[in-house]
């Protein structure tokens, strides 16, 4: 008996070794294994240790996952597979694509498939799936046979155009072939990636999939291909505005490219930006040579346009500058004086004296300006009424006075530098000229101001038309220059840049890896320029860097208006070459994003009130930079949902927002939709109805009474007496006929049955201030304020330029100048 015992144990033994399974054997060889996979914001990776033949430990040691989010995750995950000694365990609730990627790369690091696609049936059809994505509902046709699915069309969606659109082929095609949702998103269209999962994951459960778990599973599996080897003249890491300046300057300069993009389309963050740059035109405005001139001659198209009026209230930003004084900046007591937007106070604490010279000579373009415009309002034209002032001097001594910051404790100060202030802003003056001279097209008739521009000088894009929006205006020519599908230059789209190749002290190259793990090896003979932007959307970095903002304004629950993949990516790259960085205690907050997501919700101060939730006041002039609206809008606004700072914006609905709404212009349908939580349109007799809906705190008689009161103050001069003064203003909230000389009728002043836009918004993380060190040329310095040989840097990678605040529009006019400027630099340089 023992002996038949004996004998059909080793029987046993021998079937489990050779029917796979681990009995009688170990699974795993004992060791430490390296594993990387695809996480939600980028590229995460593990260590797992093996140690008696199983699986000891999993540690996550590297991941560009959300804070917050993704922690539960990020310690959930791996604990779950030491415990169950499989990769077959439940997803974290609210962080699913982090533990799948958790869970993939113990696979890729133990050498197991990933994942083996499961058999499906489905009710033959074309199924409707519903998807929330950036911009609202995305809704897909999807065809299934009875076992797979054989097309996938998009029935209606709203995403930005080469942001989120280019995820729908990829994800298609991955879809058909994994037969099932459980695939990979694309990089830099997050909220589109998993809006296509969710209305795949909806069309399915109507047809009646048989196995939903494991058609939300089902993948495909990109293998790496052959590495890449390729020699070009320059590359350049980035194709947002900047990098894609520098590549088309290069082609320009007879130069071979290469372009290296992680994200499926070029664009970076400049198209989903309001897209406007700020440049005062001359011909729009006030001329000393030609005061009373009414019109000017462009010199793109050679018309003549209408001057731009000034915005009423502004004379006295004017005469505050006037009497700025001379004397070297002191910031003494500073803890006790400055406010942030108090151009009052600070305008008695001196200059910095390299700004002097600019600073006397505005004074003097001030002076002549109003020995014209002071005769005139004193005969009672309305300030409205007046031709434009502006020049390249108030931009720069805004640009310096709005990005003049201490940090949180007052220990330190920053500033724009000088040299390059100038410089983006003088040479801001040809960027039009560059664009046009490709095909590219501008609104030339005005000069329109965005939230936190300070002034009217921004260059706005057409929107309709082939070379209309961002993408018309900013990328659609100057890729023609690019000119790719000739097969001299080159775009790499899905292909992240991972590290500089340095050698002798000379950037030579760039290491990348092509999303399916295709390792690639770029040599430049030229040059390297790093364009990759900034690092917003990395909350966690902006937090460890962050000492200008209170520590609990900026949590892991902030929303970002960026793309996810603004990383930082080219910091740490530059950084590890040996450059220096500067300014990166200093992210600008955007005051008017989305509170459900974070984006950007465009528009401008000029012709709004920003109400108090809870008082039902008004407690910031809205026309202020961006900082001061975001710094009032955490002291004045309400929390929901973990977002700090939520206030209520009321417009006439008549007043257009600039930049691309995604809810249309006045009038429209989609203008006047509701959409939960972001705009509603009501007039003011319904106001306390929907704060009641909406479960506000605010008095709708207050806010009311609040707006009577402002809207009466402007229309008779008296804006500066309010609670809170108003400058460069344009629009009324209520409505008031005009006269002949552009000022407002006060017995004309109506409110009641006056339908107003009403929008709820909250400031999110926007851009970052600092980054790495560059002179003018934008060569990049290292730490002891030399060249790296062959190393440059363009746009919001940089830091130095808008010093603790950026002015609205500023970052378009700097990110082409410095990505001209950089491939100017290398040609000189070779």
């Amino acid at each position: 008996m023992r002996k038949f015992f004996k004998n059909s144990l080793l029987l046993l033994c021998v079937l489990v070794i050779a029917f796979g399974f681990t009995a009688c054997s170990k699974k795993y060889d004992d060791g430490t294994y390296a594993g990387k996979a695809k996480g939600r914001n980028g590229e995460l990776a593990v260590s797992v240790t093996v140690s008696g033949g199983k699986i000891a430990s999993v540690v996550v040691t590297k991941h560009e996952e959300t804070p917050g989010v993704a922690d539960p995750a990020i310690t959930g995950i791996p604990a779950a597979i030491v415990k169950a000694q499989s990769t077959k365990v439940d997803a974290i609730s609210g962080a699913t694509l982090t533990s799948d990627a958790i869970k993939n790369a113990v696979d890729n690091a133990l050498g197991t498939p990933a994942h083996k696609n499961a058999a499906i049936k489905y009710t033959a059809g074309t199924y409707s799936g519903t998807g929330t994505g950036m911009n609202g509902p995305v809704v897909l046709d999807v065809t299934f046979s009875d076992s797979a699915i054989t097309n996938i069309a998009v029935n209606s969606s709203k995403e930005t155009a080469h942001v989120g659109d280019p995820a729908f082929d990829i994800m298609f095609a991955d879809a058909i072939a994994a037969n099932g949702s459980g695939i990979d998103v694309v990089s830099g269209a997050t909220f589109t990636s998993m809006a296509i999962r969710s209305a795949l994951n909806d069309a399915a459960q109507k047809a009646g999939a048989t196995k939903m778990e494991d058609f939300k599973k089902n993948t495909v599996v990109h293998n790496p291909q052959a590495p890449i080897d390729v020699t070009y003249d320059v590359i350049v890491v980035g194709a947002g505005g900047a990098g894609i300046a520098a590549a088309a300057q290069s082609v320009q300069n007879g130069y071979k490219v290469l372009i290296i993009e992680k994200n499926a389309e070029v664009g970076g963050n400049t198209v989903v930006s309001g897209g406007q740059f700020q440049s005062v035109m001359p011909y729009l405005v006030w001329e000393k040579d030609k005061p009373d001139a009414t019109t000017g001659v462009c010199p793109q198209d050679g018309k003549t346009y209408d001057k731009v009026k000034m915005a009423n209230g502004n004379i006295a930003v004017l005469k505050t500058i006037l009497n700025w004084s001379e004397k070297p900046f002191d910031p003494t007591g500073a803890k006790d004086w400055f406010e942030a937007g108090d151009i009052d106070r600070l305008s008695t604490h001196g200059v910095h004296q390299e700004y002097l010279p600019v600073l006397k000579a505005l004074k003097q373009e001030i002076k002549d300006y109003l020995a014209w415009a002071e005769p005139k309002l004193k005969k009672g034209l309305n300030e409205g009424a007046l031709t434009l002032f502006s020049t390249v001097n108030l931009h720069i001594f805004q640009t310096y006075y709005g990005g003049l910051r201490p940090n949180a404790d007052f220990s330190s100060w920053i500033y724009g530098d000088y040299d390059l202030v100038c410089q983006f802003i003088k040479d801001g003056q040809e960027l039009k000229d560059w664009l046009v001279a490709q095909g590219s097209a501008f609104d030339n008739a005005t000069q329109p101001t965005i939230v936190g521009a300070l002034w009217q000088r921004e260059n706005d894009y057409l929107k309709s038309g082939p070379t209309a929006m961002q993408w018309g205006t900013y990328f659609k020519y100057p890729l023609e220059t690019i000119n790719e599908a000739a097969g001299v230059n080159k775009i790499m789209r899905r292909t992240e840049a991972k590290d500089l190749i340095v050698e002798n002290g000379k950037v030579t190259g760039v290491k990348a890896e092509m999303y399916d793990g295709t390792q690639v090896t770029a040599h430049a003979t030229k040059g390297v320029v790093l364009a990759t932007g900034g690092y917003a959307a990395n909350v966690a970095k902006v937090m460890e860097t962050n000492e200008y903002w209170e520590k609990d304004k900026i949590t892991s629950k902030t929303q970002t208006t960026n793309r996810s993949s603004m990383q930082g990516d080219g910091i740490k790259m530059g950084q590890a070459a040996g450059a220096d960085v500067t300014g990166l205690e200093y992210t600008q907050l955007m005051p008017i994003s989305w509170i459900d997501n974070g984006q950007l919700a465009f528009g401008g101060g000029n012709y709004t009130v920003y109400i108090n939730p809870t008082t039902g006041k008004r407690f910031v002039n809205e026309t202020s930079e961006r900082d001061v609206l975001s710094l009032k809008e955490f002291e004045n606004g309400i929390e929901r949902n973990s977002v700090k700072g939520v206030f209520i914006e009321i417009a006439n609905s008549k007043q257009g927002i600039q930049g691309p709404y995604p809810y249309g212009t006045p009038g429209t349908d989609a203008w006047k939709t509701d959409v939960e939580w972001r705009q509603y349109e009501r007039t003011i007799d319904q106001l306390g109805d929907l704060f009641k809906e909406l479960g506000i705190a605010a008095d709708a008689n207050v806010v009311k009474q609040e707006i009577i009161d402002y809207d009466k103050a402007l229309i008779t001069g008296k804006e500066s007496s309010l609670p809170i003064n108003k400058t460069g203003w344009t629009a009324l909230i209520g409505d008031a006929e005009k006269k002949a000389d552009g000022s407002y009728d006060l017995s004309t002043y109506k409110l009641e049955g006056v339908p107003l836009k009403i929008r709820i918004m909250a400031p999110s993380t926007h851009h970052t201030m600092g980054g790495l060190k560059v002179d003018t040329n934008r060569h990049v310095l290292d730490t002891n304020g030399n060249i790296i040989k062959g190393l440059y840097a363009a746009g919001e990678v940089t830091g130095g330029i808008h010093g603790g605040n950026r002015l609205g529009g500023n970052a378009i006019v700097e990110i082409f100048v410095s990505g001209r400027t950089a491939a100017k630099a290398i040609k000189a340089d070779n």
